[in-house]
């Protein structure tokens, strides 16, 4: 192993330094110190619940498969619910499971492998970066800390970017929810008119993630909550033993994802700092272990400035197109009805595009073969549909259940 780079820039590079302590910095953490470097990784809560669902998608676990193989605990989802904003329902089944972590057991893991690689993990705030001089310079809350290399991944509202601006409401959603103590065995999430976000349930080991995520620049919270206890009531998910939380999350636009410097001479972004968050699903995680696994090999390989061409070339062009998709997704028209309701309705009656919705919530689609894939399917959908609604054949191999509220725990 390698414990020194220079790279193509000139820069000498030992020791790395990591601000925040989550999926994206962990993994990047980790795969440095197996490199060989000098890494210390600062967080101030450490393994901590943060409000999401908590979902790795095929894709994230088919790259890191010990998410799926490893005895912490963990939910396996096979089946996705989506319901439009006037009550149609279609059942997703799962080729292969969604994944669904509580977050302090997720950050937790992954906190744990980079110490055992050899990075050292300090719980301590990180107030102020400076990344003018030879060498970087961190402030802790009293303390100085010099490194060669910063690696900024504390989140879409951190305040320490080095010449890059900090997320505006309309790159930013704000999500607001419960950990609620119940039980349940399928996600569900539910679209509402003209809104620029979801609802979601999303069941963990011993609770249930259900909340709602929206706009900044278009809602306040008062209206997420209201849209979210409405729901909460329609599913019978109760709120009596419920913790409630709200937190910022990245929802880009087309030109934020294009235009943001995301590294510099001796600094790089990883995971919600750079802005890497799926516009339409929400999917974060697969991106955040992606973004810190290529900076670490592009730090590695000794060219920093190449991590940018890495990430565009694995997802990044991903995202901008599904930052074009997302304002005619949630509030564009088709044939007389919003987007969403239609595609629940075609969902509940085609096999065919079933099955293309289900590749697209787990994982397995991309927005770039997206459109090809729905033009190639189109006369097999719409047959199926109108078959269906002549009931000429069955909708599905078997019927949706009804909708049936979480179990609460005892």
């Amino acid at each position: 192993m390698r414990s020194e780079q220079c790279s193509e820039q000139g820069l000498f590079m030992r020791e790395i330094a990591i601000v925040g302590g989550g999926p994206s910095g962990s993994i990047c953490g980790e795969g440095l110190a197996r490199a060989g470097f000098a890494v210390t990784l600062f967080d101030e809560h450490l393994a901590w619940e943060k409000p999401c669902g908590g979902g790795l998608t095929q894709k994230a676990i088919e790259a890191y498969p010990f998410l799926l193989k490893g005895p912490h605990p963990k939910k396996l989802i096979h089946s996705v619910e989506l319901i439009s904003s006037r009550g149609h329902r279609a059942r997703l089944d799962l080729d292969q499971p969604i994944v669904v972590y509580s977050r302090a057991v997720l950050n937790g893991l992954l906190l744990d492998r980079a110490a055992a690689a050899g990075c050292r993990v300090v719980r301590s705030r990180v107030t102020q970066v400076d990344t003018s001089g030879k060498r970087v310079r961190l402030s802790t809350g009293g303390a100085e800390h010099t490194t060669d290399f910063v690696v900024l991944a504390a989140g879409a509202r951190n305040t320490l970017l080095p010449d890059t601006r900090p997320l505006r409401p309309n790159d930013l959603e704000m999500t607001l929810g419960y950990f609620v103590p119940a039980q349940a065995d399928s996600i569900q999430i539910k679209f509402l008119r003209g809104f620029e976000g979801y609802l979601w349930s999303f069941p963990r080991c011993d609770h249930l993630s259900a909340g709602i995520c929206g706009s900044m620049a278009r809602y306040t919270s008062q209206e997420l909550r209201q849209h979210l206890h409405d729901f909460m009531r329609e599913e019978q998910i109760e709120t009596t033993r419920a913790r409630f939380y709200s937190h910022v999350l990245p929802s880009p636009q087309t030109q934020t994802l294009r235009a943001r410097r995301v590294v510099g001479r001796n600094w790089a972004l990883v995971g919600d700092a750079a802005a890497w968050v799926d516009p339409i699903t929400g999917e974060g995680l697969y991106y955040a272990l992606r973004s810190g696994d290529l900076l670490a090999q592009s730090l590695t390989a000794g060219a920093p400035q190449h991590y940018p061409a890495r990430v565009r070339a694995d997802f990044s062009a991903d995202l901008e197109l599904a930052a074009c998709i997302a304002p005619r997704f949630y509030r564009g028209r088709f044939l007389g009805g919003a987007v969403t309701t239609r595609m629940i309705q075609f969902a509940e009656r085609s096999i065919t595009f079933r099955a293309l919705m289900a590749d697209l919530f787990r994982g397995a689609q991309d927005y770039r073969s997206l459109r090809r894939r729905l033009w190639a399917q189109l006369g097999v959908t719409l047959t199926e549909v109108v078959s269906s609604l002549l009931n000429l054949r069955p909708a599905s191999p078997e019927a949706l259940p009804a909708a049936r509220g979480p179990r609460a725990e005892g």
